[in-house]
């Protein structure tokens, strides 16, 4: 993953990628940045036939067990396939608050905090999920903060 890292240029990436108003989206851990996800084009207009991504992002810190448990739901969510409300084009970043000041001072006391990502790149916080919530009333409530 390093060698992946150092070997592409995320300013050259993002350059490349910014006509289709993508964006790339970097996790700091205590060992430094990596890159979690260079996609997320947002389709302007109809027609284009690309897929629009979705992207979700929980904030959390080690140790956290409400955070543990929220992000082993939405993965759960997130690859459950079939019915109504299933979610292939949603991406979840995962954010440690603790390798990030700004992150901390935010977020320490409402951990685990879900935000989804709109298409002009801010964030909005989504109500708390109860941790007794199951995967699937996890699942239509992620559909849901989307249709919005």
């Amino acid at each position: 993953m390093a060698a992946l890292v150092s070997s592409v240029s995320l300013a050259a990436l993002a350059a490349r990628l910014a006509p289709r108003r993508a964006w790339v989206m970097a996790r700091w851990s205590i060992r430094g940045p990596l890159v979690v996800a260079a996609t997320a084009a947002f389709s302007a207009g109809g027609g284009s036939g690309e897929e629009v991504r979705r992207h979700l992002v929980l904030y959390k810190k080690p140790g956290c067990c409400l955070c543990d448990g929220l992000e082993e739901k939405l993965h759960a969510a997130l690859s459950l396939a079939g019915g109504p409300h299933s979610l292939p084009s949603v991406d979840l970043q995962v954010r440690d608050i603790t390798g990030n000041p700004e992150w901390e001072m935010l977020y320490q006391y409402e951990i685990p905090v879900l935000a989804k990502v709109l298409p002009d790149g801010t964030e909005e916080t989504l109500p708390r999920l109860s941790p007794r919530l199951t995967v699937e009333l996890i699942q239509k409530k992620i559909t849901a903060a989307f249709e919005k």
